[in-house]
Order: structure tokens, then sequence, then C-alpha cells
């Protein structure tokens, strides 16, 4: 059987050319960063080019440029270094757990946190956000594209929003990267976090943007790694494999692979509509990241529907795998507003750059006919 993978917002398998620049440092590269010997020379050289790479596609210097462990450090470090108790932190109620989770800790030791909600399409009214202030807000953080229904946030004006306020703004850029061109200095933000692993580079590593000046508190202690913002022994090849995955978006964005990716998932999402009735796509009207369609069906269970396309061969997912198994609906889609049936009938495919016409016709085959057997075994569906 062929198997054919549409669930890349959850994790991408990393690009042939990553994996070749990478292979080094497992063995004969192999020496610590820090180190002032030739072994750990050629190691901090081979970091540092990763480090142009990475900042060369966020749009900033590469001093401002942190590495992490992945999206859920970056975005605990963006959060966590730049407030105390006392302090007024924004955010949106469709955000990544990696972010509310972490509010919710601070919470805890003193924090007050607002969560301004999102519009049918998924989307944050700005003005919620201008609302929202209070004389100790300290730090808005606003995604810009949502892990679910890859809608695209106004980050730009609520950067403008924040600045105005003299507030420090961090983005989760985590489903952003290597899909739609990011530049920190148009957003405004003080922070912005990327993982490798969402756009094609190993599990295991991301970055973290900090503009120049912004007093960002370490999470970890120990050595004076990252300029004493992040201690802790560099995980090279994770690091050059991502800034090889930065190099090859970069190419991406010039041949227009994000416009061909975009033709692929319209392609996906019309044919699936036109064969299936009572179906609709969850964030139609606003902007979306390329890759990324989420729809609803009437009368399924969306784990059901998971589980019969992947014993035909096809990966898909219900939203977040950080979420799988989760009794509750998704947060992101109730915020939405949609009725709990409606968001446990949802599926979410996300494109990769592996991915091909030809892939799309098989899903185009399997996914009607799943949902027609699916609503033949449901109680609640008649004909």
């Amino acid at each position: 059987m062929r198997r054919i993978y549409l669930d890349n917002n959850a994790t991408t398998p990393v690009l042939p050319e990553a994996l070749e620049a990478m292979r080094p440092y497992f063995s004969e590269c192999f020496g610590n960063a820090s180190s002032i010997h030739h072994n750990g020379q050629e190691t901090r050289a081979a970091v540092e080019r990763a480090r142009e790479s990475v900042a060369a596609l966020l749009g900033c210097q590469a001093s401002e440029v942190v590495f992490t462990s992945g999206g859920t450090e970056s975005d605990n470090l963006a959060i966590a270094g730049l407030v105390a108790a006392g302090d007024h932190i924004i955010a949106s109620a469709i955000e990544h757990h990696a972010v509310l989770h972490a509010c919710k800790h601070l919470e805890e030791i003193g924090c007050e946190v607002t969560l301004v909600p999102v519009d049918g399409r998924c989307v944050v009214d700005p003005g919620d956000v201008r609302r929202a202030l209070r004389p100790n807000t300290k730090l808005i953080s606003i995604m810009m594209a949502n892990n679910e229904t890859g809608t695209l946030q106004p980050v730009e004006e609520i950067g403008k929003i924040a600045a105005e306020a003299d507030i420090y703004f961090h983005t989760d850029g985590v489903q952003a990267a290597g899909k739609v061109a990011i530049e920190v200095s148009r957003i405004g933000c003080d922070v912005l976090s990327i993982s490798g692993h969402k756009m094609h580079a190993p599990q295991g590593v991301g970055a973290l943007y900090v503009r120049k000046g912004t007093p960002l508190r370490p999470l970890f202690y120990g050595g004076r790694h990252e300029r004493s913002r992040r201690a802790g022994t560099e995980n090279v090849p994770g690091i050059v494999g991502l800034g090889r995955a930065a190099e090859l978006a970069m190419q991406g964005f010039a041949r227009g692979d994000d416009r061909k990716m975009s033709a692929l998932r319209d392609r996906l999402q019309q044919g699936i509509l036109a064969q299936v009735h009572d179906a609709a796509v969850n964030g139609a009207g606003a902007c979306r990241t390329p890759n990324t369609t989420n729809l609803h069906f009437d009368h399924i269970d969306g784990e059901a529907m998971v589980i019969a396309l992947d014993l035909k061969g096809l990966a898909v997912s219900t939203g977040a795998a950080c979420a799988s198994g989760a009794i509750e609906p998704s947060h992101v889609l109730v915020a939405m507003g949609l009725r709990p049936g409606q968001a446990r009938g949802s599926i979410r495919v996300s494109l990769g750059k592996q991915n091909t016409n030809e892939d799309i016709d098989i899903a185009l085959a399997l996914i009607p006919e799943a949902v027609a057997r699916l609503r033949e075994l449901s109680p609640s569906y008649s004909r």
C-alpha cells in the first residue's frame, strides 16, 4: 500500500538536502561549539552559518537569533522571559497550548491574562487587542498562523498597537515559517518563535528572534551559550539542519513554491466540497497559509475519519498533534463558534514540500469515500 502523508502541520519529513548537511556533524565534525580548539571552532562556524541563514529567513540580524529545542521552548522563553508577577498579558483564545499553558502558569504566580476572541473565520480583531490594554500590560502574544486552520492573523496591525502603547509583542511563527514570507521589521514584533520540524528540519531544534535591546530573562541557567540567553551545549546537527531548511525555504519562495502549494491545497479543498454535501471549510474567507485546510463534515466523527483514512494509507489529523486523544473538541474550532458536533467532525489536511499532484488525486478519491462510509454507519444520518 502506498502511504500518503498529509499531516505536515504536525511534523514534516526532513528534506534530503537538510539531512545531508547535518550528516557530518553526527560523526567527524563532533566538537563542542564552545571549545576553542579546531574541533570546536569548525562546529562553531557551522552554527554561525546556520544563524545567518535563519536570520535571512526572518529578516533580522544574526545576533538576534537564539537557538532553542523547538517551538514550545521558544514560546515559553519569549513569554516567561519578558513578564513578572503583577504584569498583564494579552493573548488570543486560539493560541497553541505552548502559549496558553505558559500564560496559565504565569497566572498562578501573579500575572494577569486576557484572552481575546476570534471571529467565525478564526481571525483576531486588532480592536479587541487595543481594548484589552491596561496600564500594567507588559506583553501581547498573538500567533502569526493558526496551527489548526492555517488562518493568518493581522500581526502587523497588532504590532503597531503594541508599539504605540510601548508594550512587548511576541508572535508564534511556528506554523508560518517556511510557508509564508516573514519580515520581523514589518511585523513589528520584539520576539518571534519558530520550530525546525514544522519546516522540514529535524525535531528537537527551533529558534527565537529577539529584537536587539529586548531584556529577555533566560529559562535555563548554566553556561553563557547564545549570548547568555539560552544555556546548554548547542544541538549542532539540528541547528545545521534548521539553517539548511531556512535556505531551502527562501529558494522555494523565489521559485513560487508557495503559490504552487496553495493551488494543490485549493484543488483538494474544492474537489472534496464538490463531492461531499453537508461539509464546509473552517476558516473560509480568511487568508491562510498555503498548505492548510480544515473541513467539517456533518454526521461523522473526526477521529473515526482519521482512522478510516489511515487504514487506506492516508495520514491526516483532527487538529494539533499535542492534543491528540483529548475528549473535549478543539479549543480553536469552539472559539470560532463551531458547534461541538461540527468541531468533532472536523479534519485538518496539511501539505508539505514532498506532496505531489498524484497525492491530491488519491486523497480526492479516499476522503469522500470515507465520509460516505462513516455516514452510513451513523445513527444520526439519513439520506
